[in-house]
């Protein structure tokens, strides 16, 4: 593999590749990269779902989602699809980049007309994660003192997403889903919705959980604690209350560092000593001043990060993470587990060093309607499932395709 390099100048950030190309200055990041009332939609749709009562004991009023759509809903609303994005992903999970949609659709070749989730046939919503920050209400939404949540925006749960998530089906008129699908973060939610879902009456036929744990791992939250830690020791985070700050005045720094941390867990060591090694940056000296070119690369993302994530929202979806079990409350992992009424696909990335196959393995093992582990052979790891989509795809194009000749006529 060859390496692609970047190279950074203060707020300037230039893309060079090996033969000298560079994409060109990018400027100064804003404060935050959140969506924000009066920016444009967008692809966005919003529903106002009301107020919530958290498990942390705190009330939510004037809860908003920023949802997507695909396809069209069926007569008897039978071809609904839940998508369900990781950490930094949002609703935008296809289509091209452009005002008010800062990167392309996150998953691009896995839904549309004739792809593995083929909008000619199904009802595709996406929607952004309570606490995300593209339209969803998180820390950079409005409070009810008419000035962003910051700091004060409460801690949430994967249960207190789903709670969310499922107001939004219900405002939808979708009393059933075909599927709910979903990979890391998203997988986790998949896992909620699965018990959650029915017992608010909403149907859950069939689940896809991708890349992901029934309850977060010692590992998990040793690797995430040193990521809020960086962006809490930012000065600029300011005990989260940012938003008004200049370009280039937000926490950049220590969400930055947070994201380089977190993206040594989504690739594999392979990859990186095969793509990278011990190659320096073109024109620097690792041994004066100089960087790597693997540490370029680091930088690079944590710079790309800032400019279209939001600090506060990075923390709190990350502590959501942490908190995670499917079994709390429930007897434990495998007595929830057993629980699970629908048909299920699980799949898992060899090369995955932040949630390995052992997770699957175990989710696998406690579903009664899964057969076993469906493994993804990949030399990227974690982010495996976004990127290896002639082995995804098919694996849920015939998931869906046996759950429809099994479903009811």
């Amino acid at each position: 593999m060859t390496p692609t390099t970047t190279h950074l100048t203060g707020t300037e950030t230039v893309w060079r590749s090996p033969r000298g190309a560079r994409r060109g200055p990018a400027g100064p990041a804003p404060a935050s990269g959140a969506w924000r009332e009066g920016h444009p939609a967008g692809d966005r749709h919003f529903r106002d779902v009301g107020t919530f009562d958290l498990e942390s004991g705190t009330r939510l009023p004037d809860v908003r989602v920023a949802y997507e759509t695909h396809g069209r809903l069926a007569p008897d609303g039978s071809n609904a699809v839940l998508v369900l994005h990781a950490l930094t992903g949002d609703a935008h999970v296809r289509g091209p980049a452009g005002p008010g949609q800062a990167t392309a659709g996150w998953w691009e070749p896995m839904i549309g007309p004739g792809a593995p989730i083929d909008t000619d046939e199904y009802f595709v919503v996406v929607p952004n994660v309570l606490g995300g920050c593209q339209g969803t209400t998180g820390p950079a939404s409005t409070a009810p003192d008419g000035l962003p949540w910051g700091g004060r925006f409460p801690r949430i749960t994967t249960r207190d997403q789903v709670a969310v998530e499922i107001e939004l089906a219900r405002l939808l008129g979708i009393r059933s889903w075909a599927t709910v699908i979903g990979g890391s973060m998203g997988g986790m939610r998949v896992l909620e919705w699965a018990l959650l879902g029915p017992e608010a009456g909403i149907e859950v036929r069939s689940i896809v959980s991708i890349a992901t744990g029934a309850q977060s791992t010692g590992d998990q939250i040793a690797w995430a604690h040193p990521q809020l830690g960086a962006i809490r020791s930012d000065p600029r985070w300011n005990g989260g209350d940012y938003y008004d700050a200049p370009d280039g005045e937000g926490p950049h720094a220590g969400l930055g560092i947070a994201r380089q941390i977190a993206h040594t867990t989504y690739r594999t060591a392979r990859e990186l000593d095969e793509r990278f090694g011990r190659i320096p940056q073109g024109g620097e000296d690792p041994q004066t001043d100089g960087r790597f070119a693997v540490q370029s690369y680091l930088d690079h993302h944590g710079d790309k990060l800032a400019r279209r994530f939001d600090a506060n929202s990075y923390l709190r979806l990350t502590e959501s993470m942490m908190t995670h079990d499917v079994g709390r409350d429930r007897g434990g992992v495998d007595a929830a587990l057993a629980q699970v009424e629908a048909r299920a696909l699980v799949v898992a990335v060899d090369s995955d060093r932040l949630f390995p196959p052992v997770l699957s393995d175990r989710i696998a093992a406690g579903l009664r309607h899964a057969t076993g582990t469906h493994l993804i052979r990949s030399d990227f790891g974690h982010d495996g499932f976004l990127l290896e989509f002639d082995q995804m795809g098919p694996l849920v194009r015939g998931f869906l395709a046996d759950v429809d000749r099994h479903s009811p006529a």
